[in-house]
């Protein structure tokens, strides 16, 4: 019981120092700007053409996604025209 006890003891010591032993977070210190302020309306410009150039790209994929789409359907009806010639022949095969 007492043997128990002690390497229980000796465990718990040795994963607290362990624990202790270990090195801290790096401390990750920001590179120093320029403290003067940036102008307002340049920053305004730069985002009004950032969000412009955003709203071109996704007005882009959609059209592209318009077009998968409809070649998508006109795959899917295809596909849906052969099911039913399938089936007419598997019928057409029985009869005969």
């Amino acid at each position: 019981m007492r043997r128990k006890f002690f390497v229980l003891s000796v465990a718990a010591l040795l994963a607290a120092f362990g624990t202790m032993a270990q090195s801290p977070a790096p401390i990750i210190v920001p590179a120093a700007t320029d403290s003067t302020p940036a102008p307002e309306n340049a920053q305004k410009d730069a985002d009004d053409a950032v969000i412009t150039a955003a709203i071109a790209l996704l007005q882009e994929l959609k059209a592209q996604n318009e077009q998968t789409i409809k070649k998508q359907q006109a795959t899917l009806e295809a596909l849906d025209q052969l099911q039913k010639d399938a089936d007419q022949i598997r019928i057409f095969s029985k009869r005969g």
